[in-house]
């Protein structure tokens, strides 16, 4: 069966909750799309962050025909706090502070960034940049939450 691209979305929202929780963190959906998807809280801050959910749900050849990669584009004027980064083929998900996520980005243009990782890790990384996913196991939700929440 295939997933509509709202379909897609939404699970990409509903698996970020779903860690969210398991961890202890209460969160939200939001009724309409205006740049945020979720607003979540935390009590040991006591503070909301907004965050928004980009999903993949598997990776595809990098350039259409290269190695196996995933790719997220967002807007330069997010009004989030935060980014989740979702792959549905393996349900992890990679969470950005806004500014990380425009550190990180490989490319920005048309005011969009776009952040991407090759999977197969066989391609080649160039020095200084940062292409495989292996680079961002900082960033991967279990390694993020307890600096962020």
């Amino acid at each position: 069966m295939k997933l509509t691209n709202a379909q897609i979305g939404k699970s990409g929202e509903l698996l970020v909750q779903y860690k969210l929780l398991k961890y202890g963190i209460e969160s939200s959906q939001l009724t309409t799309d205006t740049g945020i998807d979720l607003v979540a809280f935390s009590s040991k801050k006591e503070k909301a962050f907004t965050i928004q959910v980009k999903t993949n749900l598997n990776p595809k050849p990098g350039g259409g025909s290269g190695k196996l990669a995933l790719d997220w584009w967002l807007r330069d004027n997010s009004p989030a706090d935060i980014v989740a980064l979702v792959d549905l083929s393996t349900d992890r998900i990679w969470m950005f502070l806004d500014k990380e996520f425009s550190k990180n980005a490989q490319q920005h243009s048309k005011n969009k960034y776009h952040l991407y990782m090759y999977v197969d890790q066989s391609a080649k990384s160039i020095k200084h940049k940062k292409y495989l996913d292996a680079h961002f196991v900082n960033y991967l939700i279990e390694n993020k939450l307890g600096k962020i929440f």
